[in-house]
């Protein structure tokens, strides 16, 4: 075996053993998800929510701007 060196992820704790001088990884370890705290995921919630929110928001002002215009091309052909 060569030189090995071991290189853990800081976020996911994925954990690669690297063979230097091969320049080859020779194992790979999934780390142990960290736990968070439950402010930490009320938090998280809280931002999918307003992101959710503001998506739909979006999106029926974009339905509302198309029957708009759909409503004046119909009005429009009546006028001609």
């Amino acid at each position: 075996m060569g030189n090995i060196i071991e290189v853990t992820c800081p976020k996911c704790n994925f954990s690669l053993w690297i063979d230097v001088d091969k320049r080859e990884v020779v194992q790979h370890k999934k780390g142990k998800k960290q736990l968070s705290s439950f402010e930490d995921l009320l938090a998280k919630e809280k931002k999918k929510k307003e992101s959710t929110e503001e998506t739909f928001s979006s999106a029926k002002k974009l339905e509302e701007e198309k029957k708009k215009k759909a409503e004046d091309l119909f009005n429009k052909s009546f006028d001609e």
